[in-house]
């Protein structure tokens, strides 16, 4: 078992910030509605909850076949004072000038909230939908020039042209400017392609969910390749779970049980295990080998969420009661995440829960470092699976 002693580890960040994404209806994992529009009031009430709960962003998706993400993070601005809209953002998809103009606007929109995640493309397929046939290592190198571009744009007193691989324009600006100096800029992925641009250009580097020895080694890998790139500044880094909570960490794993072999039923309802392919993506290859390798790591780390689905996005899953969890979200912040992404399975429901048992926990945790120097006896005192009782709870339940 790890030491949990009073010294904070040399790698832990000083502050962390939590990060939801925004589902526009009561569609879930656990029960998918046919359609896939717009329940305005539901919407309402997701960001809401979010503000209330006090998160600091939220992620506002992008798919070929999904509502468009700056109009939905425009609209999260509006209907929020502090949450943070993160607008996905494919490069094939805007061109890189349109780009800065559209979320220059919504950072004056909203006096400074904007951040933008850039989605290179792990899937060859989905990228087809919408005319993308660029090879992936083609893609991050796209990303690099937007990234470039993008930053240019915001930035430049007079008007620039760029004659570039990918994009080639004359005379553009100056470009419309944010609210202040820059938007920050995200991006994730784990090949070498996606190390080489985040390292060097991104300000957030985004992972899923991971054993942490295993993401210890992923943030060393692309600070040093920030370092080799002469930055001062370190990219911050991101991670991503789904949370299973329940007032026990026995009922936790009775809720996780019975969470995973719905979700399996309803993952299979859409894609049959017979037209089932490896992934392409290196993030779900390394999600679906944790899972083969082990279904429990750490503290809470579930990975069977993943294994029956594929690995198909952020499916790691932290499971306990709300100490169990912080005490393992506590984990990452001493391994550097500086920015958690906490996602659940029954969405609204769980995004009032993380904001009235997890965020405290751990924000109460920090303040205490920030005013002692020393951890608490937190994360000693609920120990999860380095404790005995929990590794029989992660199997009792199991069918």
């Amino acid at each position: 078992m790890p030491s949990f002693d009073e010294n904070i580890p040399a790698t832990a960040s000083p502050e962390v910030e939590f990060i939801s994404l925004t589902h526009l209806n009561p569609s879930t994992e656990l029960n998918p509605m046919p359609g896939r529009g717009i329940d305005l009031d539901y919407f309402r009430r997701y960001v809401r909850s979010l503000e209330e709960g006090g998160y600091d962003y939220t992620l506002l998706p992008y798919g070929a076949s999904s509502a468009d993400s700056f109009v939905t993070a425009s609209a999260v601005g509006q209907l929020s004072e502090h949450v943070r809209p993160i607008v996905a953002l494919r490069p094939n998809t805007t061109f890189p000038t349109v780009g800065a103009q559209k979320l220059a606007t919504l950072d004056q929109l909203t006096e400074g909230r904007a951040v933008v995640h850039l989605i290179s493309g792990g899937s060859d397929a989905e990228q087809a939908r919408q005319g993308d046939y660029l090879p992936k290592a083609k893609r991050y190198a796209r990303t690099s020039e937007y990234i470039d571009i993008l930053r240019r744009s915001w930035t430049a007193p007079a008007a620039f042209s760029h004659h570039g691989e990918f994009y080639r324009f004359d005379d553009f600006g100056p470009g419309f400017a944010p609210h202040k100096s820059t938007i920050p800029i995200s991006i994730g992925g784990q090949s070498d392609e996606a190390f080489a641009v985040g390292g060097a250009k991104a300000d957030i580097f985004s992972f899923w969910g991971e054993p942490l020895d295993d993401l210890r080694g992923e943030i060393d890998r692309v600070h040093g390749i920030a370092r080799a790139a002469g930055r001062t500044t370190l990219p911050r880094i991101w991670v991503t779970f789904r949370p299973i909570i329940a007032r026990t960490d026995e009922l936790a794993w009775e809720k996780a049980h019975d969470y995973v072999s719905r979700i399996a039923a309803n993952f299979a309802k859409v894609r049959p295990p017979a037209a089932g392919t490896d992934p392409q993506n290196v993030g779900s290859q390394r999600a679906l080998a944790f899972a083969d390798r082990s279904e429990l790591y750490d503290r809470a780390l579930w990975t069977k969420t993943a294994a029956v689905t594929n690995a198909a996005g952020a499916s790691t899953a932290l499971v306990g009661s709300p100490e169990t969890v912080a005490a393992a979200i506590l984990d990452y912040v001493d391994q550097g995440a500086s920015l958690v992404s906490i996602r659940g399975y029954d969405t609204l429901a769980d995004a009032v829960d993380y904001g009235r048992h997890i965020l405290p926990l751990v924000r109460q945790e920090l303040a205490h470092r920030k005013a002692t120097g020393r951890r608490s006896d937190f994360q000693a005192e609920h120990l999860g699976n380095y404790g005995a009782e929990y590794g029989e709870f992660a199997t009792a339940s199991r069918s």
